[in-house]
């Protein structure tokens, strides 16, 4: 095969034969098989996973809709039933600091138990401590107390005023208070009968009132240590009614839960509780802790607030969490709205993710979490730490932050694992110090896969597996063939083998629609390609619209002829995941200067940086070939004529150098060709991406003009193995209405686009005459010896010159 016969049209396409896959439906094929799966990316999450060091989290590299997160989830499922079930995790009352709850680990499954029991426990409370109270035997023995301590105080106020009976003086009770009236006779004198006592009389009474108030003064103030007295020999009479009654009704949790101490210490200190507050359950409660009922009023202190129920778990618990926000991470404290304030107590304690999976494995998507205010900051100093502490983030502490609690931090104990793209991996590791210590390994996932026949056996299995778990219709061997065919074109190599999955899903559930819209019960090829059209269609305006604009004269394509200084070259266009290629003509020209080449896309600020590179690479070979002992005395201009989008890629640097060495060989190239590739400095083709849209765009205008059998694309031949073109372009080279070819330099390319060999050097470096080469050197020697004429002559001719430039610009003005 030569250049100028171009591929044939078996090259274009590499087949699957539906003979070589061992199956009529994928009914009968199983699921994946583990050990032909993403064998680097498995090991590097077994290992990560296996490690039992801080700081081996796994960070899960690879494109979104390549199947990672069902073989994150596959493969955690398949570890954590191996794992053990960790505690359940509860928040009991703190009876010394009720700010700070106390954590509470009890088995799994038993902390559910034990917030019943504790229901239980208050619910039966109240009747009990309200039976035991109002008991006969201890309404009995706290009357009888009441009325001693009475009968004291009585005793020792009517004593007194038995004593100052001796000085004519009465111990009255009136509304103000005691006081002490003179009498005579042993009734009380009026004031009149007073006033009418001689002068000493009066004065002795008042003497010895002012010593029998002194004496009642120091009674009374001993009244109160009595009163003190009474109240608590009532708080020992309550205890030893409440004794008794708070033991029988704990004796039963105390039995279940004797072998846990934590549940021991938390119910001596309900017990204490209970038998010190006594003397208030006559009260309304804890008014501070809302309600009037005894679950959310004077009782609640009592309850268990479960965080965290592995009752039903079974091995190590696996959260994906896709709200990664703060509080779904750390936990939240939440609040009421009380009397004007925000309230809160331990029953309002809510779990975050990272408690549900403590233990066990956390899945989070990379780029949701940084979507998220202080989520990832949460996250780090959970896992640094090693404890849950859940509290607001210190960003949201302003000075009117509510008054809220600090539970007792959960300690930490889980593998997390983070999903996200390869950008975000690098840009973490670059600039987070924290992320390469939390997140030791990297599980990077394949994009594509070799096609070989194990692999191929594999793909089917996959595609099987696939259309099982959403309920489609199994495929025929025909249509898993076709679909072996697309997913070599996703991946852009016909020796590769595409693993986006979603893609190829998307694809089987509108290949499933148009099967059952026939009423079939099995997909095949036809379906297959009905909705790889269709999707085609439905993506296809701005195709549609390039096309239409050419074929109308708006774009100046030309498909036919020749032109000096022009080519046609090839792009690509990605809108919504989708690719699109079209011609677009690039022109140059060629003039004396002083060796610069101008990209007007870079002056213009329309092309990027690779695009640039490609031109000085063209720049350098220009040089280097052709002006190794000279300067390069050119001035030439480059340009994507009508764009007036973002050019960026080097794909394009092959036909730029093609349409400048026409300019200044002054040779017209062949309109009926395209052409696509890089170069390097050796004018060596390189491979580029996007050639099959990129050739079927070019095709497409050539089909609607009309095939002629001059039409083609020039690729490079390193990309011939990326071949997968449409069925129609295969057919028309087949029919030899349309061409493929395949460079390996620029001379190659040169010599099909112009019919002119391209002329290789003798051994004194001599070029043959009538080639691209030999008139190309011709015009850069004309313009070296012009530019060399012109900057000798420009001393002795210096004042005419300058005369003449003055003259110029007297014309200019």
């Amino acid at each position: 095969m030569t250049a100028s016969t171009g591929l044939p049209a078996e090259r274009l396409r590499t087949r699957c034969d539906p003979e070589s896959l061992p199956f009529e439906t994928t009914a009968t094929l199983e699921d994946l098989p583990d050990d032909l799966e993403q064998a680097r990316a498995d090991e590097a999450l077994r290992f990560g996973l296996a490690m039992t060091h801080s700081g081996y989290n796994v960070y899960v590299l690879g494109e979104s809709g390549t199947g990672r997160h069902a073989i994150v989830g596959r493969l955690l499922a398949e570890l954590a039933a191996k794992g053990a079930v960790p505690s359940d995790q509860c928040y009991v009352y703190n009876f010394d600091d009720p700010q700070r709850p106390h954590l509470l680990a009890l088995p799994a499954g038993w902390g559910n138990q034990l917030r019943l029991d504790m229901q239980t426990f208050v619910r039966d409370l109240a009747p009990a401590i309200d039976a035991a109270l109002s008991s006969d035997a201890h309404e009995s023995r706290i009357e009888a107390l009441q009325d001693a301590h009475k009968e004291r105080e009585e005793g020792a106020l009517q004593e007194l005023g038995e004593q100052c009976a001796a000085d004519a003086l009465a111990l009255l009770r009136t509304p103000e208070g005691f006081v002490f009236a003179p009498t005579k006779d042993g009734e009380t004198m009026s004031p009149e009968d007073f006033d009418a006592l001689p002068k000493d009389e009066r004065e002795r009474i008042e003497t010895a009132v002012g010593t029998w108030s002194e004496r009642l003064a120091d009674l009374l103030e001993e009244f109160p240590g009595w009163r003190k007295a009474l109240r608590e020999s009532i708080c020992r009479a309550e205890r030893d009614a409440l004794a008794p009654t708070v033991a029988h009704l704990s004796r039963d949790l105390r039995d279940r839960y004797r072998d846990i101490l934590a549940v021991q210490a938390f119910l001596d200190a309900v017990h204490k509780d209970l038998l010190d507050s006594g003397i208030d359950w006559g009260s309304s409660g804890d008014e501070d802790e809302g309600g009037d009922d005894d679950n959310s009023g004077r009782f609640q202190r009592y309850l268990v607030k479960l965080l965290v129920d592995h009752a039903d778990t079974q091995g190590a618990p696996v959260v994906y969490e896709d709200n990664p926000g703060f509080g779904n991470l750390i936990g939240r404290i939440e609040h009421v709205v009380h009397m004007g304030n925000q309230v809160t107590n331990f029953q309002m304690i809510r779990a975050g993710s990272l408690h549900r999976a403590n233990g066990g494995y956390l899945i989070l998507d990379a780029e949701r979490l940084f979507a998220q205010p202080w989520a990832w900051d949460g996250l780090k100093r959970s896992l640094r730490s090693g404890e849950i502490r859940i509290e607001p983030p210190a960003e949201a502490q302003g000075w009117n932050a509510p008054v809220t609690l600090e539970p007792q931090p959960v300690p930490c104990r889980l593998k997390v694992v983070l999903i996200g793209s390869r950008e975000l991996f690098y840009l973490l590791t670059d600039h987070d110090p924290d992320f390469a210590e939390l997140f030791k390994v990297a599980a990077d996932f394949d994009d594509e896969m070799p096609r070989t026949p194990q692999n191929v056996n594999y793909y089917a299995h996959l595609l099987a597996m696939l259309a099982r778990n959403v309920g489609l219709l199994p495929l025929d061997r025909e249509a898993v063939a076709r679909l072996v065919e697309q997913g070599a074109r996703l991946a852009e190599d016909a020796g590769r083998l595409s693993l986006y999955t979603r893609k190829l899903a998307d694809l089987m559930r509108e290949a499933d629609h148009y099967a059952r819209e026939a009423g079939l019960e099995r997909v095949g090829r036809l379906h297959i390609d009905r909705a790889i059209a269709a999707r085609a269609r439905r993506f296809g305006r701005y195709s549609q619209n390039v096309l239409e604009s050419i074929v109308e004269g708006s774009t100046l394509i030309s498909t036919d002829g020749r032109r000096s200084g022009q080519v046609n070259g090839l792009v690509v266009v990605e809108l919504a995941g989708e690719h699109f290629g079209h011609p677009v003509r690039i022109t140059a020209t060629a003039r004396l200067g002083d060796g610069e080449v101008v990209d007007i896309e870079r002056e213009t600020e329309l092309g990027g940086a690779i695009h640039t590179k490609g031109v000085m690479i063209l720049t350098a070979f220009l040089a280097a070939r052709y002006a190794r002992n000279r300067p390069l005395s050119l001035n030439a201009s480059l340009v994507f004529e009508q764009s007036y989008g973002y050019v960026e890629g080097d794909s394009a640097s092959l036909a730029e150098l093609c349409a400048l060495l026409s300019a200044l060989a002054d040779v017209p190239l062949r309109q009926g060709l395209a052409i696509t590739g890089s170069v390097n400095q050796f004018g060596e083709a390189q491979v580029i991406g996007g050639v099959n849209e990129k050739i079927e765009g070019f095709f497409d205008l050539c089909a609607v003009r009309g095939l002629t059998g001059d039409q083609g694309v020039l690729i490079p031949s390193a990309s011939v193995r990326h071949l997968m073109l449409r069925e129609d372009v295969v057919e028309a080279v087949r029919r030899g209405t349309f061409h493929v070819y395949t460079i390996d330099t620029v001379d190659d390319a040169m010599t099909l686009l112009t019919g002119m060999p391209a002329g290789t050097p003798d051994a004194k470096g001599a070029i043959p005459k009538d080639t691209i080469n030999h008139r190309v050197a011709v015009a850069l020697e004309t313009m070296a010896t012009a530019q060399s004429a012109w900057s000798s002559g420009r001393g002795a001719a210096g004042a005419r010159r300058s005369r003449q430039v003055g003259h110029w610009r007297q014309d200019g003005e």
